[in-house]
């Protein structure tokens, strides 16, 4: 399914897969293993793409049956990246209509970090950790965060999340506007 979604957004930008692979950096031969499920991209991978295709992470989750504000827990969306050890959980509707905000729980597992580098985005971010313990560096700071502790940043700062402890890492996360 995420393979389709992929080459459906970028057929509908009339891209190649070497244009694909232009804008993310990703070889061609790697995109085309993803687009056929194949290969199962990185979180830094995923982020690439969705950027280069113009549409937030969460995009090629969805489907044309969900227009309502309601989420129930069985229907929310999930992205598993099991090589990464992270895992993503859609807690707001996804094409809810004027949407600003989206929250979003991530769990990883001991030793993950959400990307191989920090990230920026537009927007701001309240991170607050449900279980475990996170490391977060925005810029050249460390925050060292337990379970209940709270964090609320400027995501245009360079920032990652770590899980430094021996136990998954459970977070939620509102972030202003959508970047998933």
């Amino acid at each position: 399914m995420l393979g389709a979604k992929i080459r459906q957004r970028r057929s509908e930008l009339s891209l190649s897969l070497g244009d694909l692979s232009g804008r993310t950096g990703l070889t061609p031969s790697f995109l085309s293993q993803v687009e056929r499920d194949m290969a199962e991209p990185s979180i830094t991978s995923l982020r690439k793409i969705a950027e280069a295709l113009d549409v937030p992470i969460f995009f090629f989750l969805l489907d044309s049956d969900h227009h309502k504000p309601l989420v129930r827990k069985s229907e929310r969306r999930v992205l598993e990246l099991k090589e990464s050890g992270v895992t993503y959980e859609l807690l707001s509707p996804l094409d809810f209509v004027g949407r600003s905000m989206e929250i979003v729980v991530t769990r990883m597992t001991p030793g993950c970090a959400g990307g191989d580098h920090p990230v920026t985005h537009p927007g701001e971010e309240c991170i607050v950790v449900l279980h475990g313990e996170a490391t977060v560096r925005i810029a050249d700071e460390e925050y060292e965060l337990a379970e209940g502790d709270s964090i609320y940043f400027h995501s245009s700062i360079p920032h990652q999340i770590r899980n430094p402890g021996s136990v998954e890492l459970e977070f939620l996360a509102a972030i202003t506007p959508p970047a998933f």
